[in-house]
């Protein structure tokens, strides 16, 4: 009995032995295994947590300085194109109007005038002297030409006024707004501005190392900072250049290159431009929210279209 009792004992002691070196094994395996593919995933895999909603802002300025008289929209207003955002005092500008209208006319009757008298001298050619008929036709065309001219002066007058209202170039939402009547507004300045919302994608940058594995029309799936749910997209485009910060110096001039420290080369970030496909429900996309983008195989295709 003790020798069989000191053989289990043994037999126990080698059995708990060998479930600890299993264990400590398959450990160090699943830990070895979760490093590599979080190190194929940061390194080699087209994922980058560098991608941010991008959108066209337009600025919207006035092309006729004034004060303005209405403000037609508020802070975050989503507006149509054509609709109209602020006027301008167009009292100044209708009063030009009015001027060059008067012009014209002036001319007209001037021009009116000149050519009855002109018909009168070339039908006369006995007794009116040719040198009197050339200055009759000469007078004739100077206020054709006068009369052009102030048919585009009236134009330019309207158009003046015209602008007077500031209409929205696209569709879009108005962001920082913040003007009120009476503030001046100069020729050129932008006054506020407009998130091209149709043209909200996403850009993705990843780094040159993950490139190869980018393709145009590759499903994407993207997912924003702090918000659930999974946006749908597609490889759009890929920068054909990106600015060599290495390198100084205009044309026509020796090159500048930094020098850099070899044994360290980061690598360089990449634009991608992302197409939205699908939005789910409830999620808002706001110009400049951080995202992280994940471009699929190709054949992950079908997997994506069951979400």
């Amino acid at each position: 009995m003790p020798s069989s009792i000191k053989d289990y004992d043994v037999i126990k002691r080698l059995a708990i032995t060998a479930v600890r070196t299993l264990a400590t094994v398959l450990v160090i395996g699943a830990l070895l295994l979760a490093v590599h593919a979080l190190w194929l995933r940061d390194q080699v895999e087209p994922v980058t947590r560098d991608g941010k909603v991008v959108a066209d802002i337009v600025p919207v300025a006035t092309d006729v300085a004034g004060l303005i008289t209405q403000v037609c929209v508020h802070d975050n207003q989503t507006v149509q194109q054509g609709q109209v955002l602020l006027v301008v005092d167009p009292s100044r500008y209708t009063f030009a109007l009015q001027q060059a209208q008067a012009s014209l006319g002036n001319l007209r009757a001037e021009l009116a005038q000149a050519i009855r008298e002109d018909r009168r001298n070339r039908s006369m050619t006995n007794v009116v002297a040719s040198e009197v008929i050339e200055q009759g036709q000469t007078k004739v065309e100077q206020l054709r030409m006068a009369v052009a001219q102030a048919v585009a002066a009236r134009d330019l007058a309207q158009l003046n006024l015209d602008r007077t209202v500031i209409r929205a170039p696209v569709s879009g939402q108005v962001v920082n707004m913040t003007l009120r009547p009476g503030i001046y507004l100069t020729v050129g300045k932008a006054a506020l501005a407009l998130v091209d919302t149709p043209s909200l994608r996403v850009e993705g940058y990843f780094e040159e190392t993950k490139l190869q594995r980018v393709h145009i029309g590759d499903p994407v799936s993207v997912q924003l900072m702090g918000v659930s749910g999974t946006i749908r997209g597609h490889v759009q485009s890929i920068a054909s250049a990106i600015e060599d910060r290495e390198r100084t110096g205009d044309e026509a001039k020796l090159a500048n290159v930094n020098p850099a420290f070899t044994w360290v080369r980061l690598a360089q970030r990449i634009p991608v431009r992302v197409a939205i496909d699908k939005v789910p429900a409830g999620i808002r996309l706001v110009a400049g929210q951080t995202a992280t983008v994940v471009v699929h195989s190709p054949g992950a295709k079908q997997d994506l279209l069951s979400w």
